[in-house]
């Protein structure tokens, strides 16, 4: 059985990517075959795993979704690229910014993207779709087609202000599009434990959200190391094997893992 987790967060800068790219790292780790798929317009994950100049790949997630929104036959392999720590990745570019707008007046035009997704399902164990930065149509798109939503959460004020509106989001695509769809879990990104702040936040979330919502029992560490991997186009694995954060995320994909 292959499980879909939408990464998803309206708002930018919160550890977002970099989760997708490592628990995705982190599950093939582990033996499981895994898919990533980049549905944001800047094309950020795609650019993390070291495919330099997402708007210069010929074909991309925007090809994929053309192709279905026109009802033209469409090969579901086509456009994938392997990265050498043994992930597939569906890339995405600014095309998207197109394609979403195009949305806007297709039919069942919420559930594009599971269309393409059930083609992939049988082939891998988990599939992560990197969502934009956004409460629009490809966001929309991600929820429908998902199994369960991963939030990353920066444990800083406005971050923390944004989730109720996020979890609205789910509630209502879990209501009228996809019946499945449940939380994951609120995993908490770039954590500075040294300041009482942000343990005021991750306390203010967990009174607020606890019992209702899973917490990640791994908090991400704020790291220098971890920002660096994007620039290099590999996982915190490699770039720092033994560093707090590549053991949180390790520790993250056990409990993914575990929830299986």
């Amino acid at each position: 059985m292959c499980k879909v987790i939408a990464i998803a967060n309206q708002k930018g800068g919160v550890g977002k990517t970099v989760t997708t790219e490592n628990l995705g790292i982190g599950l093939a780790m582990q033996g499981k075959r895994v898919l990533l798929i980049d549905a944001d317009s800047q094309g950020s994950l795609t650019a993390s795993l070291g495919f330099g100049e997402p708007d210069k790949i010929d074909y991309s997630l925007a090809s994929v979704l053309g192709l279905l929104i026109n009802d033209e036959a469409f090969d579901p392999l086509a456009g994938l690229l392997h990265h050498s720590e043994g992930i597939d990745l569906m890339p995405g570019n600014i095309e998207l910014s197109g394609i979403e707008v195009s949305l806007v007046n297709v039919m069942s035009r919420e559930t594009m993207m599971r269309e393409y997704i059930g083609w992939m399902r049988p082939l891998y164990d988990y599939i992560l779709i990197d969502c934009t930065p956004s409460l629009g149509m490809l966001t929309v798109n991600a929820l429908a087609a998902a199994d369960s939503v991963l939030i990353p959460v920066q444990a800083a004020y406005l971050s923390a202000k944004g989730l109720e509106q996020l979890i609205k989001t789910i509630s209502k695509v879990k209501r009228q599009i996809n019946p499945g769809l449940e939380i994951e879990g609120i995993l908490m990104t770039m954590v500075d434990g040294r300041t009482n702040y942000a343990k005021e936040i991750i306390q203010l979330l967990r009174d607020g959200y606890e019992g209702q919502v899973h917490f990640f029992t791994s908090d991400i560490p704020l790291s220098v190391r971890a920002s660096e991997i994007s620039a290099i186009g590999v996982s915190i694995y490699q770039h720092d094997p033994k560093g707090k954060v590549a053991q949180a995320y390790l520790s993250l994909t056990k409990e993914v893992i575990s929830h299986e």
